[in-house]
């Protein structure tokens, strides 16, 4: 069964707990060119930072990516320890203050609850509690994955709507101007002889092996079958990859660019005011068409 298409942008959170600390983890994701991870992982976890990575590696190919753990030791004691150095600093500071001017001085627990001068030292985890503690992290890390996952496949099948609606936009205006009259091919011998006869009147000199030649040049620049042929043929390999599914989106902004070329060469080529306009068209419905496609992974 083919995997959904995916957008780039999503969010995905976890939270879980074992007896006496809990914590979340949280994932973000935007465009990127490749996977770019960053992790805030909180103090003493650096550790999982390269399994937490393997993870996401084995379900996300693209996007920037910003992975967020928060602790919160809940009724763990620990030590409380004064730093002297910083309550030296306060002391000092206080001192000075009142010989500059009178105010009530402050009271120890204000003091105290000044940042920095007391200090909290967590009581060290067991072998057991630490290894259990980082199983239901990466536990949750597997949970975040998946929330994020599904976020971007609901956000990449919202995407695949515009897309398809862009490349049936893309096949109708090819379709107009395979059909235009101006493509016919009297109207195209029409306009050779036309300039054909500017041509021998600008430079009557001219050889008929010259003629010959730049009626060649003439009928060449004119005809842009090529380019329609390989719109129709981009526009399948487009429906193919948005029935497939899955991390799509290099190859379909690689198309993207192959519509581009064909719809400037289209336009280059057109000697008639309404196949130009056409043309235009295109080009306006593969810039909306690509845009989008920067979303998906």
């Amino acid at each position: 069964m083919a995997s959904p298409l995916a957008s780039m942008t999503g969010y995905g959170r976890a939270s879980g707990a074992v007896p006496g600390i809990a914590f979340v983890v949280e994932l973000k994701s935007v465009n990127g060119r490749g996977l770019d991870l960053r992790m805030r992982l909180a103090p003493g976890f650096d550790a999982l930072e390269s399994e937490i990575r393997r993870r996401i590696g084995k379900s996300i190919t693209r996007g920037s990516l910003t992975v967020s753990l928060s602790v919160d030791r809940e009724g763990e004691g620990g030590r409380v320890v004064i730093n002297r150095q910083a309550l030296d600093a306060v002391l000092d500071g206080l001192k000075w203050l009142d010989t500059q001017m009178k105010a009530t001085p402050p009271t120890l627990d204000g003091i105290l609850a000044l940042k920095g001068v007391l200090e909290q030292h967590q009581t060290p985890l067991t072998g057991d509690a630490e290894e259990a503690l980082n199983a239901a992290i990466l536990a949750a890390v597997d949970q975040a994955i998946a929330a994020l996952a599904l976020s971007r496949q609901e956000e990449g099948a919202r995407i695949a709507e515009i897309l398809s609606t862009r490349i049936d936009e893309i096949a109708s205006l090819s379709r107009a101007a395979e059909t235009h009259p101006g493509r016919s091919r009297e109207v195209i011998l029409a306009r050779l002889r036309q300039q054909l006869a500017e041509l021998m009147d600008a430079s009557p000199a001219l050889s008929e092996e010259r003629l010959a030649q730049e009626a060649v040049l003439l009928a060449t620049k004119a005809d842009i079958r090529e380019e329609l042929d390989r719109l129709t043929a981009h526009i399948a390999a487009a429906r193919q990859l948005l029935a497939a599914g899955g991390p799509a989106g290099r190859k379909l902004d690689f198309l993207s660019q192959e519509f581009n070329r064909e719809a400037n060469t289209l336009c280059s080529k057109s000697n008639d005011v309404a196949l130009t306009a056409i043309g235009l068209d295109l080009k306006a419905a593969i810039d909306q068409l690509r845009e989008q496609v920067q979303n998906i992974e």
